[in-house]
């Protein structure tokens, strides 16, 4: 019975945190969803900016503190290792969904590109950054990260072991292609607006300062081999020279 508990807990954690990321398109470009980025009631400027860095922060401020090791560590001293980071996936997704749900509109244009063309690189390129985030994900091991790996192997009544550190696919062109891909699709927008403008700056700003963390976490774990890793390999944009 136990086994069976935790693999739906697993499989619901894993439905919602891809519902929320499916949202997430939509949301961002402002398409198909209830609930936009760029619609929905508008209030004064001051309130919604507010309310929007309080979505914003609480979403880091989880996303950051769980996934330390020292987090870990205590977490798992309350609920069962197997499912911490199914735990973790689904605290996350949540958070989102109450993002999207009262996250205020602030719909004065930043920049509208008018041009047939324009438009559509910058919605090729918004496409092209979400298909870059999901591919990176498998290129390590999607189901790992998003806890079903897990709790297949807590099923099977096998032992679970840590990934070995592999560099493929798009992890050869930058360190954290997941993230590249984020800040492309947050970025590439024909429309801009005021509201969306702060939703890119400060995920944008998230990032490099969560990967800060993320590094000094990957360096303590795998040692020399990522800190050559470091070396050869730019963290977040190919080609680049920034380390």
């Amino acid at each position: 019975m136990r086994k069976l508990l935790v693999s739906i807990y697993g499989i619901v954690s894993y439905l919602v945190f891809f519902l929320s990321f499916l949202y997430a398109i939509g949301f961002v470009g402002n398409f198909i969803v209830p609930k936009s980025i760029d619609s929905g009631e508008p209030i004064s400027i001051i309130s919604s900016l507010i309310i929007n860095l309080l979505l914003l922060t609480l979403f880091a401020v989880q996303h950051s503190v769980m996934a330390r090791p020292a987090f870990k560590r205590w977490f798992t001293k309350l609920i069962p290792e197997v499912i911490e980071r199914s735990t973790y996936v689904l605290l996350s997704s949540l958070i989102l969904f109450l993002l999207y749900w009262l996250w205020k509109p602030m719909t004065d244009s930043i920049w509208v590109v008018e041009s047939s063309l324009g438009r559509m690189i910058l919605t090729s390129l918004f496409w092209f950054g979400w298909l870059f985030v999901l591919l990176s994900t498998f290129m390590i091991n999607h189901f790992d990260l998003f806890g079903l790996r897990q709790i297949y192997i807590y099923f099977k009544g096998q032992e679970y072991s840590e990934l070995e550190f592999r560099t493929v696919g798009l992890y050869k062109l930058c360190r954290h292609p997941i993230m590249f891909g984020f800040i492309i699709a947050f970025w590439a927008a024909p429309t801009m607006t005021v509201g969306h403008l702060l939703f890119a700056i400060v995920t944008t700003a998230y990032i490099f300062v969560a990967l800060q963390f993320e590094e000094k976490d990957l360096t303590i774990f795998f040692g020399d081999t990522y800190k050559k890793y470091q070396e050869k390999v730019p963290m977040v944009f190919p080609f680049s020279r920034f380390k």
